[in-house]
């Protein structure tokens, strides 16, 4: 009866330990490329300076994995034009100047992937109109994994209307990406993440 017992037992937990790597396994093949093919330029409700920090911090990282990745291929099949696009609507107008310098840049590091930290968002007074910026850093990685180095870099963006009656909705978009900043004004909040 023991023996049973103990082969009963064992059955079970092969069973438990082979569902468990089962599962894991499905998980992690899902790759970065299904991975952004799923993220939207969603709207986004506007309840607080954090969350505006959150946004910008994920949107900063959505434009970089996939400038990344559509820099990796040939750029001229269907999926390099679907995944250009997609770059294109974080965007509030583009044209072809609008990621030169983001582009040129990654090129030349050869960099394969971007992990983006500290962000600082804060706005600038320009006569009357209120300026929404983003300062960050981004360690650029290349092949093998290995750091190509930290880097401080900005952005411009605006957050455009889309209430309703019954909530208050934003839309994110860049207007400059690698933009140049010469002040900094005081109403700056940050973010470390």
């Amino acid at each position: 009866m023991k023996t049973i017992n103990n082969f009963l037992f064992l059955t079970i937990l092969l069973g438990v330990i082979m569902t468990a790597c089962t599962k894991k396994e499905e998980h992690n093949n899902i790759s970065d490329l299904e991975k952004l093919r799923n993220t939207n330029n969603i709207n986004v409700p506007m309840d607080s300076t954090q969350a505006i920090n959150s946004i910008t911090l994920q949107k900063v990282q959505d434009v970089l994995d996939l400038s990344t990745l559509y820099l990796s291929g040939n750029k001229k099949t269907e999926i390099d034009t679907a995944i250009y696009s997609k770059i294109e609507k974080y965007f509030q107008k583009s044209d072809s100047t609008t990621f030169h310098g983001l582009f040129k840049e990654l090129e030349s590091l050869k960099v394969k992937k971007v992990k983006v930290s500290n962000i600082n968002v804060f706005k600038k007074i320009n006569d009357k109109d209120t300026l929404d910026f983003a300062k960050f850093n981004v360690e650029y990685i290349g092949d093998k994994n290995k750091s190509i180095g930290n880097f401080e870099r900005s952005a411009q963006y605006t957050l455009v209307s889309k209430a309703t009656e019954k909530n208050k909705e934003f839309k994110f978009y860049f207007i400059k990406f690698y933009s140049d900043l010469t002040e900094k004004d005081s109403t700056s909040v940050t973010v470390t993440r």
